[in-house]
């Protein structure tokens, strides 16, 4: 599994109110190309959104856990393979929030994917955590 974190200034309501306004993520991470919510309604247990990454296949993520303000958890899967993928927000004891972005792959061709999308992944992964770090901040107000 792998794992990244960062720390943002801003609370935890401004850092999940920009995590979870999926449809903006291609504005503060290259490693979107889109983000598609597949369900109206605000996002929640079991809701389906399609994204598209610079040089992956569109997949459509589906919630499978959810904490209102604090996180969630959605899975992708394809032929051979299961994506999980965690979004976790903590306090800090400075009022910042600590950012946790996780994925895991199962599956019998969870071994190649690794190898063949392991360290871009690891990079994309990086971008999302500062980028929705920088996105939470910039709501801030001066």
């Amino acid at each position: 599994m792998l794992e990244v974190t960062s720390e943002t200034t801003a609370d935890r309501v401004r850092t999940w109110t920009a995590l979870t306004a999926v449809t903006d993520w291609p504005h503060w991470t290259a490693s979107m190309t889109t983000v598609e919510p597949l369900d109206s309604g605000p996002l929640g247990p079991g809701s389906r959104v399609r994204i598209k990454q610079p040089g992956m296949p569109a997949l459509v993520w589906t919630i499978t856990d959810f904490r209102e303000g604090v996180e969630f958890t959605w899975a992708a899967a394809s032929p051979g393979i299961r994506t999980v993928a965690g979004h976790r927000l903590d306090p800090t004891p400075e009022g910042g929030t600590r950012i946790t972005l996780a994925i895991d792959q199962s599956g019998a061709l969870a071994p190649l994917v690794r190898a063949l999308t392991g360290r871009r992944t690891e990079r994309y992964v990086r971008m999302e955590a500062a980028g929705l770090a920088a996105a939470a901040e910039r709501a801030l107000p001066d």
